[in-house]
């Protein structure tokens, strides 16, 4: 029996991750991979499978001395544990499958893999499997179309721990009817929505029922209601088995801005059990949404068009949570007040904000390739990398992405739980799709919460418990959840802000080295002195960085590499010059 190993190599921290929240409610990664889990089920029985997450176990040597085979399936944030994965199994001499939306796109660029099945897998994923037994597997292996989704399997989540996690993933559609100018998904998955029948979300929801899982499913669709008349077919189906069972699942899933305008589909959403939706605002100004092909977002006949689609949704009882980009054309300086002013007065708790980066195979990419504004520079690893000339002064846009973040997500955690204030006096109050929990595991979870914060957050804690107590007392679970996001936020703000400033700390200290090594009248010796007072002043500054903070591919370790062997490689000329 073969032995087939399926990897999913480790993420590092992000806003999504919501990493250090997790230790609060006693798991260990928010999501499972899906998409591996997926592929699991398309083995033959004769395999023998082992799952290794690494987001929330270790992938020994064990593991890889028993599998014939290690299969992997990416995205780009994993792209550095993921060379890791590779070199370890190529020292133990075990082939390497990898697929998913990194290999997709940037096969090109990774080095040790046996065999590609790249795309979507569920026609060519059989051929390669018969291929590979066969003795004859290639190097890539391509989907030229779609597949029909109806014939993908149940994913085998029996294969993990599920305790480990604090969402399941099911899966209903693929694909997007928009197509803006830096999204990738219409690249990967097409602009015509295809869906699964209702018959096989209710038999995904029975799996996880069965296996014991009580709680949160985000629904990993790219756009939920992008094929709106199929969605209204599966939604009654899902209210059915929902109220048959309980409504054990609280539903959350990604969509556009135009849902504010299905009053029959959010109502269907809710009676489903949906209580939250991502949407993808990007920003307020509507000249930067038109120029990267998001008309969904503007509405110049309705003044506060996204203010007023957000009261829509939040008062049909559904929260809010927005994603947002800084750094695109058409935006200028005045863009970081206005994020911080609209996410503020919408009530967006969960509003995480990224620098723009330009996706490999997107329009944007292509656009920008051809005004010779992409860089050189790795992406997909730390949040202030820019791989791209943005129309705006990089340093600029950099420093006010740190204002807008560290605004947003402020150390005392005020400007953060005021947002859920407003949130909770805008979304209606839903009976079936409220948490339940008693007073003693309120008390509880409040003060699982209280331990984990600083001394300055803790005074705005207490005061937004003790309002939400008296006002919301109904969103009170929700309440102590969203405070321990605020509170993952602000760690991720600092971290990446911290990091960042280490690797600015290093090119400016070389800067100065290198003008005070170069002096015609600075003596060797003094040079070398210089050297080892900046190398203790970068050592101090490395110390530093709590160990907590610090991930695989964080380029911290790079970066000091060459920052001595930058200083060490100007001493040398300087002492030659001299010597000269």
């Amino acid at each position: 029996m073969p032995n087939a190993l399926l990897v999913s190599p480790e993420q590092p921290p992000t806003y999504w991750g919501a990493n250090y929240a997790l230790g609060i409610s006693g798991v260990k990664a928010t999501f499972p991979p899906l998409g591996l889990l997926t592929v699991a089920a398309m083995f033959p029985p004769e395999y023998d499978l082992r799952v290794v997450d690494m987001n929330v176990a270790a992938l020994e040597d064990s593991d890889i001395e028993w599998a014939d085979v290690v299969f992997t399936s990416t995205m780009i944030v994993q792209r550095v544990s993921l060379q890791d994965v590779i070199e370890r199994c190529n020292r133990a001499g075990v082939l390497v499958v990898a697929g998913g939306p990194h290999p997709t796109t940037f096969h090109d660029e990774i080095e040790g893999v046996d065999h590609f099945v790249l795309d979507e897998v569920e026609e060519t994923f059989p051929d390669f499997l018969r291929d590979l037994e066969n003795g004859a597997a290639k190097a890539i292996y391509r989907e030229p179309g779609k597949p029909d989704v109806t014939q993908t399997p149940v994913p085998r989540f029996d294969l993990i721990d599920m305790e480990n996690y604090y969402s399941m993933g099911v899966q209903f559609s693929r694909g997007c009817p928009f197509d803006c100018e830096f999204c990738d998904i219409t690249k990967l998955y097409g602009r015509v929505p295809r869906t699964k029948a209702p018959a096989q979300i209710v038999e995904e929801f029975e799996s996880l029922y069965r296996l014991g899982w009580r709680g949160s499913v985000f629904m990993v669709d790219d756009n939920f209601i992008g094929n709106k008349v199929e969605a209204m077919k599966l939604l009654p189906v899902v209210t059915e088995w929902q109220k048959a069972h309980g409504y054990p699942f609280s539903l959350s899933t990604e969509a556009s801005l135009n849902l504010a305008r299905m009053d029959d589909l959010m109502d269907e959403m809710i009676e489903a059990g949906f209580n939250t939706v991502f949407l993808g605002i990007e920003t307020p100004t509507p000249k930067a949404l038109l120029k990267t092909k998001k008309p969904q977002n503007v509405n110049e006949r309705e003044e506060n068009f996204l203010l007023n689609s957000i009261r829509k949704i939040q008062h049909k009882g559904m929260q809010v949570q927005g994603g947002f980009i800084l750094g695109l054309d058409g935006d200028d300086e005045s863009v970081f007040d206005a994020q911080i002013d609209f996410i503020q007065e919408a009530g967006i708790p969960v509003a995480p904000i990224y620098l723009l980066t330009a996706l490999k195979g997107t329009d944007m990419y292509n656009r920008l390739m051809s005004e010779k504004r992409l860089l050189e520079v790795s992406i997909g690893t730390h949040s202030m990398t820019l791989n791209f000339q943005p129309e705006m002064n990089p340093q600029t846009l950099i420093e006010g992405y740190q204002r807008v973040t560290a605004t947003l997500y402020d150390a005392t955690l005020e400007n953060y739980l005021k947002r859920c204030l407003t949130l909770f006096e805008h979304q209606k109050p839903v009976p079936h799709l409220l948490k339940r929990m008693s007073k003693t595991a309120m008390a509880v979870a409040v003060m699982s919460v209280r331990r984990e914060l600083s001394a300055e957050q803790i005074p705005a804690f207490t005061k937004f418990i003790a309002k939400v107590s008296e006002d919301y007392p109904r969103m009170l679970p929700e309440a102590i959840r969203l405070a321990a996001m605020g509170y993952h936020f602000d760690i991720i703000n600092r971290q990446q802000t911290m990091l960042y400033n280490f690797k600015k700390f290093l090119t400016a200290e070389l800067k100065v080295f290198k003008k005070a090594a170069s002096h015609r009248l600075q003596k060797t010796e003094e040079i070398r002195n210089l050297r080892q007072a900046l190398f203790t002043r970068a050592h101090a500054r490395h110390q530093s960085i709590p160990d907590d903070f610090r991930y695989l591919g964080d380029g911290i370790e790079d970066s000091l590499e060459s920052f001595r062997s930058a200083v060490d490689a100007q001493v040398e000329q300087s002492a030659h010059s001299a010597a000269v």
